[in-house]
């Protein structure tokens, strides 16, 4: 490799990396005041497309004592009664690597050609794939509560359909996040 096309990629390298660390470090800052508002949302949306699916209505959202949980309140008639279900979400749970996400999409930023677009798509994803979690957790405690309580016949291959889409999107792809995002990006909208 010529001198100074090393000299130039040393540069480019640095470059990124420092824009890299700069952005988590101002992503990390920015993310702690609006992580609250942005899991209330999620929260809120993935809990109304919960009751689509579930034979129940969506009632409430509260805050808990401790503030990185909500508590997302499912309503169900009965042939006796309403029951309450309040299933706890841990905000921090799904939204923990939001942070070091953006600082990967900031540090691919001079490697990327239609930034408009490769951001929108991605910020897209990101806020999908946080909805799917919180669905899937709802979706997974409501049956397993409706199943429990005898208002749902009991189907294990239902249950288990619900326990995987969680299990998969808590294990697989909220802890990848930033980097299935990050490779997305890169694939999709790498500069020529």
């Amino acid at each position: 490799m010529p001198k100074m096309t090393q000299t130039k990629t040393k540069g480019l390298i640095l470059k990124t990396a420092l824009i890299f660390l700069s952005a988590y470090i101002i992503f990390l800052i920015l993310w702690i005041q609006v992580k609250d508002y942005y899991g209330y949302a999620i929260t809120y949306i993935a809990s109304n497309l919960t009751m689509a699916v579930k034979d129940s209505e969506f009632k409430e959202i509260k805050t808990t004592k401790n503030e990185d949980i909500l508590e997302a309140t499912f309503r169900r008639y009965t042939y006796r009664r309403e029951m309450l279900i309040g299933i706890p979400v841990k905000t921090s749970a799904y939204t923990f690597n939001a942070p070091l996400t953006f600082a990967i999409m900031a540090a691919f930023y001079s490697f990327i050609k239609r930034k408009k677009r490769a951001y929108v798509e991605v910020i897209l994803i990101l806020i999908t794939v946080h909805i799917l979690y919180v669905f899937s957790l709802e979706t997974k405690s409501l049956t397993e509560v409706f199943m429990g309580k005898g208002f749902d016949p009991v189907s294990m291959p239902r249950l288990a359909i619900y326990q995987f889409l969680w299990s998969f999107t808590d294990n697989m792809i909220i802890r990848f996040e930033p980097f299935l995002i990050g490779f997305y990006l890169f694939l999709r909208f790498k500069g020529h």
